[in-house]
């Protein structure tokens, strides 16, 4: 089970056996590398058995909490964040979680109750699985771990399916049957007793009493100190640089903590783009020359990354991809693999990148927060007809089969269940509460999806990244920030931009959203469609069985000039997808 996932931890490895417990930990060394060894032991006096902890990820405010911790008495002989994760659960039990300030997921054994406590991170930054059993439960970072334990099937339920076919991200659900997600701001106790969840950290709604002038300045206040708290780093560490307003932002603050000249960043396109970019609906320029500008603003050491599409249908690079997400891409289909190929070229030069991830969803960045078609609906809003381009991929598969998932009732039956959540103020006027809605489904579903990819594709390299946008104390502010004042000059993401605006330059700061850039190269669907006529030859393929193979034939018959932009190739995308998911995890669908 450790072996499973030595590229989220490349440089060590550990396990711990007890009579009750069995912790194993592969190790990502950025804070005291020669200190921080894992599973880490803690001694009390309250137990003749050690405290154990398995930790994955940051504790941005370590510092604060060591020197609070050694005024309670404790003594240290690491410089780790681990030793002080595992010391405050010794100081302060299960209410250590509300006082971090990070990204984690965590196991940790308590030998006085016999008592396995597992934690997830306020927002979902970093992944944890769990799966009961009849005497206790098994966990891991990710479901290949679980699934590598023999008690453990590989088998996917209607339900299952319908989680991978269709973009809602239903808290808690992981795919594989019998298993689960731990949610975003929980806790699990498993013990004699049984399994019980405790959520110590939600979103609530407060009244913003700030004006605008101090709400901007509170935002800046807030992002600056997250960003200075994220840059701590026993290795080397860059910025994952766009050239759009959220990466710049970072980028601009972070080079304002290390000496001049110092901090690297890193871009990506594709090289063909550079050559022949065409804008389309959903991008209108290139992210290059607007990444270099912000470098030469900002005076980073910047390094552009140019990938040929060719690449993105490399086996070896779709195997990787594949075996980092334990599910099939069913969309942004060649996001995957680029993310994949960027963050690998960045782990040659630094272990630790900052992102931009989670602005949109936070300040209102995407195009159905202004759209009111989109606003309007009664379902998610990048499900709407005009947002929806890179999610629906469903055309080429068996009318059979649709009718029996009912796409459309499950969506529906997740969308009531998350506005059943949402809190809301007594007296908040329909379009502000309907704007508290969106937000709260963009970060609570839509988020969740792209921390996940974003998780999965970096540590398959063994490169950390963290996402300052993601600061709880950030997200609770502007979460409560009025939708009028998020959006004062009428411009997506009004907020932000007045509260960095002396950093950037004009053409930045007036850029509109652009999204993560997919190849215009036609080779590449070429390349799908000779894979996809392989499956077709294939009459044991797994995916045949799902699939309407006349119209995958109608596909696969237009002619070379007709092939299309990345948004329209979804459905080929899919089904190439699934059917790598299928054989290489033999999977048992039960549907």
């Amino acid at each position: 089970m450790t072996d499973t996932l030595a590229c989220r931890g490349p440089d060590a490895e550990g396990i711990w056996l007890s009579g009750h417990a069995a912790f194993g930990h592969r190790r990502l060394a950025v804070i005291d590398v020669e200190g921080g060894k894992q599973p880490m032991t803690a001694e009390s006096r309250a137990a003749t058995q050690p405290f154990v902890l398995t930790f994955s990820g940051e504790i941005y405010n370590f510092r604060e909490l060591r020197n609070e911790l050694i005024s309670h008495g404790h003594t240290f002989r690491t410089k780790s964040d681990t030793e002080v994760a595992l010391r405050s659960y010794l100081q302060w039990g299960v209410s250590f979680a509300e006082r971090l300030n990070g990204m984690y997921a965590m196991g940790l054994w308590d030998p006085r109750s016999q008592e396995l406590i597992l934690v997830r991170d306020r927002m979902g930054i970093k992944p944890l699985y769990y799966f009961p059993t009849h005497h206790g439960v098994i966990f891991g970072s990710e479901p290949k771990a679980i699934l590598r334990h023999p008690a453990v099937p590989s088998q996917v339920s209607a339900d299952g399916l319908r989680e991978v076919l269709d973009m809602v991200k239903t808290p808690e659900h992981a795919v594989y049957s019998g298993m689960y997600e731990i949610r975003p701001g929980y806790l699990l106790r498993v013990n004699r007793s049984g399994l019980t969840k405790h959520r110590y950290w939600a979103l609530e709604a407060r009244p913003h009493v700030d004006e605008l002038n101090t709400t901007v300045e509170t935002v800046r206040d807030l992002l600056a100190d997250t960003v200075q708290r994220q840059m701590v780093s026993d290795v080397p560490l860059a910025t994952l640089l766009s050239g759009g307003i959220d990466s710049s932002a970072v980028t601009a603050l972070a080079v304002d903590t290390v000496e001049p000249g110092t901090l690297r960043s890193f871009s990506v396109d594709f090289s063909k783009t550079l050559d022949a970019f065409e804008p389309d609906a959903v991008r209108g320029a290139a992210d290059a020359p607007f990444a270099r500008e912000l470098a030469q603003h900002v005076h980073s050491n910047h390094t552009e990354i140019m990938l040929d599409s060719r690449e993105l249908l490399d086996p070896a690079v779709r195997s990787a991809v594949l075996a980092a997400t334990d599910l099939p891409p069913a969309y942004w289909g060649d996001m995957w693999p680029s993310l994949y190929l960027l963050f690998r070229e960045v782990r040659k030069h630094c272990t630790v990148a900052l992102s931009g991830e989670a602005a949109d969803e936070l300040f209102g960045g995407y195009r159905w927060f202004h759209n009111p078609r989109a606003v309007g609906a009664d379902t998610f809003p990048w499900l709407t007809s005009g947002s929806s381009r890179y999610f629906g991929g469903l055309r080429l598969l068996d009318a059979s089969l649709l009718e029996k998932l009912d796409i459309p009732g499950y969506r529906a039956a997740r969308y009531r269940e998350a506005l059943a959540e949402v809190p809301t103020l007594p007296g908040e006027s329909g379009i502000e509460r309907r704007m508290r809605e969106i937000t709260y489904l963009n970060l609570t579903r839509f988020v969740q999806t792209l921390l996940d990819r974003k998780d999965r594709m970096s540590m398959a390299v063994g490169l950390e990244v963290r996402v300052p946008f993601c600061d709880h104390r950030l997200v609770e502010y502007v979460f409560n920030v009025p939708w009028s004042m998020k959006s004062f000059d009428r411009r997506e993401k009004s907020l932000l931009r007045a509260a960095v605006g002396d950093l950037l330059p004009s053409s930045i700061l007036t850029r509109a959203k652009t999204p993560y850039p997919t190849t215009q190269d036609p080779d590449y669907e070429l390349g799908l469609r000779k894979e996809m006529q392989g499956i077709l030859a294939d009459q044991d393929a797994p995916v045949r069985p799902l699939l309407d193979t006349e119209k995958v034939r109608t596909a696969l018959a237009r002619p070379k000039e007709a092939v299309s932009r990345s948004y329209s190739r979804g459905s080929l995308e899919l089904a190439v997808w699934l059917n790598r998911w299928l054989t290489e995890y033999d999977v048992s669908l039960t549907i």
